[in-house]
């Protein structure tokens, strides 16, 4: 007779998503920790761009996001993440509410060179009380900022990670994607406190 423990597990599969400005590393990250092939939706920069774009300080950049990208990793055999990078540019932030739904929360990419780019990011997921962490991608290995510093620039609240990282590099992505797990659960688990009852002792009449 075959045990209940033996049957497979179920996995559980949330949506993370990969936001940030452009050409923060978006593509790069889902990319790089995907177990499989990455769907993505990359289309050249053309001179139709110029003047709509801002490509300073990317300036080498010749293919853009232009709907999302998909990936998936499994974080444990009872998890499954399923990742969707946002586009970066202006134009197409109509997406993000789709995008956005369901969505358990989300990595906000940033990049030292275009901290401002970040601002937008970090604000649509506050307005909307979608957990976050962030993660400061260090271009060809440069850490020109400490994390503390970030936290400060961006003005994030104590409880938002905020990792430096290479999102190249699988296992440096999964650690951001842990730690946005991890925000993830604790503000899960605040909401479902049960709140204190009152005590009938303290109130007194007006």
């Amino acid at each position: 007779m075959v045990s209940a423990s033996s049957e497979p597990v179920m996995p559980t599969a949330v949506k993370i998503l990969i936001a940030g400005g452009f050409g923060v590393g978006k593509t790069t990250m889902v990319g790089s920790v995907s177990e499989v092939p990455p769907l993505e939706t990359e289309e050249r920069i053309t001179e139709a761009s110029l003047g709509i774009d801002d490509l300073a300080g990317v300036e080498g950049k010749y293919s853009t996001t232009v709907a999302m990208d998909f990936g998936r990793i499994t974080i444990a055999p009872e998890l499954v993440l399923y990742l969707f990078g946002t586009p970066g540019q202006d134009r197409f932030w109509f997406m993000w509410d789709d995008l956005a739904l369901g969505a358990l929360g989300a990595v906000v990419l940033a990049d030292t060179r275009r901290l401002d780019a970040s601002f937008a990011s970090v604000d649509f997921f506050e307005e909307r009380d979608i957990p976050f962490a962030v993660g400061v991608n260090c271009f060809d290995g440069r850490r020109e900022c400490t994390s503390r510093q970030v936290r400060e620039a961006l003005a994030l609240e104590p409880t938002t990670p905020v990792l430096l990282c290479d999102v190249r590099d699988r296992r440096s992505s999964k650690m951001v994607l842990l730690s946005l797990l991890e925000v993830a659960r604790a503000q899960a688990s605040a909401r479902l406190a049960p709140v204190p009852a009152a005590d009938p002792a303290a109130w007194r009449p007006m």
